[in-house]
């Protein structure tokens, strides 16, 4: 299933489905993917931050919302293009280890598809993403230990199990070029323009490394002008291990034991680590890392300012472009793209604690009246009470 870059234009891709297969000739996918059983993945909203962007103390801000997908993840992009692969090779079961988005895309992927789905997740994975892959109908197997003991098990799987497609193992190649479709979409949803600087979340940092291959691609096939762009990447400080070598220089990236609530970003041991520092070096960019407490401020104030809730890599993304401002590293006068990955109703627990719970009261004026003066209001610039103290920690 070699490819090679096609003769395209936009009208030809306007004029394809509202979905990422509206790109299917710049993918190693068959001709008629598009009409075969499949969840549709894809052309997710890019929302124009004002309110956000006037918080942070810049002109233009706009969130990539992958939140639309099927299963609420850009996880449904990557298995679209490596299930496409899988059936077309001949494989039988598609199969995955995951922190959890992954997991609920491959699930109801395979189940659209009407062929067997397994997964690999570590035991203490959020109840939700466990509940949004079961309910698809997968075998789910549970392993005490981390992503990277479930990776190692399923690499050790697919060599036994010919006929298993595990779409981030041997059907890599293919399931990391679905992450290209983000770059395609939020280049043609700005007008068929590049963005000046884009933050992408890092796990194995296969989405950043696409992303920036998308956007080459489409200087190359004459559908953008070729502007100049820089990459950043976002990693949480209890699995940083990208961060850390892009600080220290290093071109190899040493491996760690996660520690973060921002799950789906912990993979200690990232594939695609040195990529992304040959990407954010190439570009100008930078790879920075935040708390778990950060993180959480960044999900209640884009929730605040946008109506956009994030689940916890969102939070990461955001709350890097918050340090990356406040450190100078980003323009806040050039046209800026965040990702927002995944949707927070997957990761509730992770703001739980930082939200209290509402007073109860009788149903009643006197009560109600009694309890008006210390609501929280809204303040002048959009932004609840709640999430002031995650704005004045930021750049405003």
């Amino acid at each position: 299933m070699a490819y090679s870059l096609p003769r395209i234009s936009r009208r030809s891709i306007e004029s394809g489905p509202l979905s990422m297969w509206r790109y299917a000739s710049l993918l190693p996918v068959p001709a008629d993917v598009a009409t075969r059983p499949n969840l549709d993945p894809g052309w997710t909203r890019l929302i124009r931050a004002d309110q956000l962007a006037k918080t942070l103390g810049m002109r233009e801000l706009w969130i990539k919302d992958e939140r639309g997908n099927p299963t609420h993840s850009f996880k449904d992009r990557v298995v679209g293009v490596a299930l496409a692969a899988a059936i077309e090779l001949g494989f039988k079961v598609l199969a995955c280890p995951s922190t959890g988005n992954l997991a609920n895309a491959v699930a109801a992927a395979a189940a659209r598809a009407g062929i067997r789905s397994v997964v690999i997740i570590p035991a203490d994975l959020e109840p939700q993403k466990i509940l949004g892959s079961a309910v698809y109908g997968c075998a789910l197997v549970a392993v005490r230990g981390s992503y990277d003991d479930a990776n190692r098990l399923a690499s050790e799987l697919a060599d036994e199990r010919e006929d298993w497609a595990f779409v981030n193992v041997n059907v890599r190649p293919y399931y990391a070029e679905g992450s290209k479709t983000i770059g395609f979409e939020i280049a043609e949803q700005l007008g068929w323009k590049l963005p000046e600087q884009i933050v992408v979340p890092v796990a194995s940092g296969a989405q950043l490394v696409k992303v920036d291959k998308a956007f080459r691609e489409l200087v190359s096939t004459g559908l953008v002008e070729g502007t100049p762009y820089r990459v950043f990447g976002a990693q949480a400080t209890g699995c940083s291990p990208v961060s850390a070598a892009f600080r220290a220089g290093h071109d190899v990236v040493q491996p760690v034991r996660p520690a973060t609530v921002a799950k789906s970003l912990a993979i200690g041991n990232p594939a695609d680590g040195p990529f992304v520092l040959d990407v954010v070096r190439r570009t100008g960019g930078a790879v920075e890392d935040v708390s778990d407490d950060d993180l959480v401020d960044a999900i209640r104030l884009l929730a605040a300012t946008e109506g956009v809730f994030a689940e916890t890599a969102g939070g990461v993304t955001l709350a890097v472009l918050r340090k990356l401002l406040k450190e100078g590293q980003i323009d806040p006068d050039a046209r800026t793209v965040v990702i927002n990955s995944g949707d927070g109703l997957k990761t509730p627990d992770a703001i739980a604690d930082s939200i209290p719970a509402p007073e109860a009261i009788p149903a009643t004026l006197a009560a109600f009246g009694a309890l008006e003066p210390s609501l929280r209001p809204v303040t002048a610039d959009g932004v609840s009470r709640q999430a002031v103290s995650a704005r004045e920690a930021g750049t405003a």
